[in-house]
């Protein structure tokens, strides 16, 4: 099979010239391999990480291969970072056709934001939530807003009082509890974005488990040698695979017009049933604006709702 993300997602001959795409946590793993593929397929790409020489490296390869692309460095457990960030996409762009939420990780370190906010929580949920609306009227009519949860979440129920403090912390816990909360968070912008009548898609979905993404170098010996002799096994899943999961979100034809879905193996998927609570949902979009310090996003929806 071609090892191209784009011929696996059966997207290669999707025409993305023109588009605008922002694709964060794009300096390696699985959103490096989308960024480089998007660029490929046409689309300008503004590549998002932490570290400047990766940046530049992967905006030269986009380049070499005939697309645009610029770098914009950012923290995602720093507010003003990723407010920073959405303001250079909207100095960078005309507006956004993809945006794809894919930094984050699993952390081993307990320890709290300057919010007060439990590191894994802030970086994987409260950061994409608040770059995302910030770009909310910056996204163009028929734009997809993809973000990278997992089957993690499977297990792990909502609990605001627990990304608090890092009393007992748990890095595998802190992690599924934080991919919850990316199902929660999509549906309900979905939800919202349908209710304002924006004709914007937000679904999230589950790359698979890939031991080149790097997310294992959070975790204790051995974990990381294991987890890295893991890529050359047979049927484990690629970067390349994990890449092709988010190129399906972000521009296949079958998934025109549909949103508030959780996506799996190219696919619509079903989530836990704590990922569908409506409430849950709801009581995540509130506080995550509250700890913010922004205004609610859409409060007219939960206002409907009953929320």
């Amino acid at each position: 099979m071609d090892d191209l993300p784009e011929t696996r997602a059966g997207v290669a001959g999707v025409d993305m010239d023109g588009t605008r795409a922002l694709v964060t946590g794009s300096t390696s793993g699985i959103g490096r391999a989308a960024a480089l593929a998007l660029g490929r397929l046409g689309a300008d790409v503004v590549v998002h990480g932490r570290n400047p020489d990766a940046g530049a490296a992967v905006v030269d390869e986009i380049e070499a291969s005939g697309g645009a692309a610029t770098f914009v460095e950012a923290d995602f457990a720093d507010v003003d970072a990723v407010e920073a960030l959405a303001g250079a996409v909207r100095t960078e762009t005309d507006g956004l056709d993809v945006l794809i939420n894919n930094a984050g990780g699993l952390f081993r370190k307990g320890r709290l934001t300057d919010l007060g906010v439990e590191y894994t929580f802030h970086v994987n949920h409260l950061a994409p939530y608040r770059l995302t609306t910030a770009l909310l009227d910056h996204l163009r009519p028929d734009a997809r807003v993809v973000t990278t949860a997992s089957a993690a979440h499977r297990g792990s129920s909502l609990d605001l009082e627990r990304v608090t403090h890092v009393d007992d912390h748990s890095g595998v816990r802190a992690y599924s509890h934080a991919k919850l909360a990316n199902v929660l968070f999509a549906g309900e912008l979905a939800r919202r974005l349908e209710h304002a009548g924006r004709d914007v898609t937000s679904n999230s979905l589950h790359p698979g488990a890939i031991p080149g993404s790097g997310f294992s170098r959070f975790l204790p010996e051995p974990i990381p040698r294991v987890v890295r002799a893991l890529d050359a096994v047979p049927g484990v899943t690629s970067v390349a695979d994990g890449a092709a999961e988010l190129l399906f979100a972000a521009c296949s034809p079958r998934l025109d017009g549909v949103s508030g879905r959780y996506l799996s193996g190219q696919g619509l998927g079903t989530p836990s049933s704590e990922a569908r609570d409506p409430e849950a949902a709801r009581r995540l979009w509130t506080y995550s604006a509250d700890v913010l310090g922004i205004d609610e996003p859409f409060p007219e929806a939960a206002a409907e709702s009953g929320g």
